[in-house]
């Protein structure tokens, strides 16, 4: 088997990514852009069970599943779905000292992962999903 493409192109899509993240942001360095991506996947995975996020991971360009799962403490309680508000607190304090993360830190996040995923493929996952997953991807 062939090595698959998007493995190949990995460095260039996350690139990409990134930039559309920075602007959609307008946040100034690539390290604040990787900060606020990271504790958006973060925040989320921890509202979801372990097959859900393996699920979750599968439609993810390989550089953003990689940092999706980093770090990952699956020990970690499963927290509940809370208002965007709450959320995007959490998203501000992870990191704390190191995080410029913007209140629409999830809905930009969002808007930017919208334009790097197999569309189709990301709704299909977030449908199996409890509909509160489904409203935080919403930009």
């Amino acid at each position: 088997m062939p090595m698959p493409q998007e493995y190949w192109l990995a460095s260039r899509d996350f690139e990409r990514f990134m930039a559309d993240a920075k602007e959609t942001a307008m946040l100034a360095t690539h390290n604040q852009t990787y900060t606020m991506v990271q504790a958006v996947l973060t925040v989320f995975r921890r509202r979801l069970t372990l097959p859900q996020a393996i699920a979750f991971a599968g439609v993810l360009p390989p550089v953003l599943r990689a940092i999706f799962v980093s770090d990952w403490d699956t020990d970690e309680p499963l927290r509940p779905f809370e208002d965007r508000g709450a959320m995007t607190r959490e998203v501000m304090d992870f990191r704390k000292d190191h995080n410029t993360s913007p209140d629409s830190a999830i809905r930009d996040v969002a808007s930017a992962l919208a334009h790097h995923v197999d569309h189709a493929a990301f709704q299909r996952v977030l449908r199996t999903f409890p509909a509160e997953a489904a409203d935080f991807w919403r930009a």
